[in-house]
């Protein structure tokens, strides 16, 4: 008998039948499970427990499974099968986009479902995801986008926030003008630094004690931002 531990799925499904269905069939199979009903108890789970997979509906009530994808891959590439009754092209191509890992049309077999997951487990690449990140005084929730500092806190915007989930996730690393407009913004933006200026100024207001001194947020000059952890 193998010592290492069950894989960990995560089904995230507001369907009690589906949640009782799939778990039953998962745990017959050596998984274990746990289950979320709904998009956010299904992100605070997974930041966690740190599921070797999540089995995710699209249809949630609270937020859809592609929102829920889009957040999770703000901070982690653990495997995610879809679930869905919409078996239309449209639909796949935007999960795929979100960040899904394979798709599964409801109803579905079983045994496909499980062939699936061994797929897409034995393809994954492991990683330990980071959903909290520290620095000093300064913590960033990836899982719940919550940043405080000194325990209280901040509120961003929609940029701000993604601006500085950026550098937290590339901390040390010089990120050049052109990288950082272009994950934020989009194409066709990489000439516009005055867009980075502006937000750099404002996200520096709130997580800098002195926004002229930065100690979180150094310029490289002529080539742009490095996102230090202070000692």
């Amino acid at each position: 008998m193998s010592d290492e531990p069950k894989p960990l799925v995560l089904i995230v499904d507001d369907e009690p039948q589906m949640r009782r269905l799939l778990a039953v069939s998962l745990e017959a199979n050596d998984y274990r499970v746990e289950v979320a009903a709904s998009g956010q108890e299904g992100l605070v789970l997974a930041a966690q427990r740190q599921p070797a997979l999540i089995v995710l509906d699209i249809g949630l009530p609270d937020l859809s499974g592609q929102e829920v994808l889009r957040r999770l891959r703000e901070w982690t590439n653990l495997p995610v099968i879809v679930l869905s009754v919409l078996g239309d092209a449209r639909g796949k191509v935007a999960a795929f986009d979100a960040g899904a890992d394979d798709y599964v049309t409801k109803p579905f077999n079983t045994d496909e479902l499980l062939a699936r997951m061994r797929v897409v487990l034995r393809r994954a690449v492991r990683e330990q995801p980071v959903a909290v990140f520290q620095a000093r005084e300064l913590v960033v929730d990836l899982a719940t986008r919550l940043v405080t500092l000194h325990g209280k806190e901040l509120k961003l915007s929609v940029t701000e926030y993604n601006l500085l989930r950026l550098f937290v996730r590339n901390a040390g690393m010089v990120l050049t003008h052109r990288h950082i407009l272009r994950e934020i913004w989009g194409p066709g933006h990489d000439q516009h630094t005055h867009y980075l200026r502006v937000y750099i100024g404002h996200l520096r207001e709130k997580i800098e004690a002195d926004p002229a001194h930065p100690k979180f947020i150094t310029t490289e000059l002529g080539v742009g931002y490095r996102f230090r952890v202070p000692e």
